[in-house]
């Protein structure tokens, strides 16, 4: 089980670094334009899954920092957004790569953000819910990319990192 949580992190590091050079190109104008997305643009958008991976590593680990606020900007500058997002993909690699069958099935308990409820959880469903939000998010920001650019964004299949993981 160790082994997939490793691969969800690897793709979720490749994915992110396909999508930012793409999002490099983008004009500070286009980064921040509001195209409809669940947090209006693609910086939001970016922001929020920056955010939203510092929450649940913090769940996770019991380290780490991260705002109040599931719509905070972290950073309008994207270099240093990109610098923050591949600093915490390693820490997501890290974490993934120490995790062991017995913490996978282990319970640990969290207060919401939204709600002064504690919930505890079994780990592995709610690391995988990590990847899944990551990639559901991209898939917005990738829409985003089509939308602005007029043009077909890299693609982002899981398949793809596999094959160049094995070359």
């Amino acid at each position: 089980m160790q082994a997939c949580f490793s691969h969800l992190a690897g793709y979720n590091a490749w994915a992110n670094r396909q999508l930012y050079d793409a999002v490099a190109k983008l004009s500070e104008d286009y980064l921040w334009r509001d195209v409809g997305l669940f947090f209006g643009s693609l910086g939001g958008t970016l922001n929020h899954l920056l955010v939203t991976d510092r929450v649940w590593m913090k769940r996770f680990t019991g380290t780490g920092d991260h705002p109040d606020r599931l719509d905070a900007i972290l950073h309008r500058d994207p270099g240093a957004l990109q610098r923050e997002r591949e600093a915490e993909d390693q820490r997501i690699i890290a974490y993934a790569a120490g995790l062991t069958d017995d913490a996978l099935q282990g319970e640990f308990t969290y207060r919401r953000m939204t709600t002064p409820d504690l919930v505890t959880s079994k780990l592995w469903p709610d690391l995988i819910h990590l990847f899944n939000h990551q990639t559901h998010h991209r898939g917005q920001a990738h829409t985003g990319l089509s939308i602005l650019t007029g043009q077909e964004p890299p693609s982002l299949d899981m398949i793809q990192f596999a094959r160049t993981k094995s070359m």
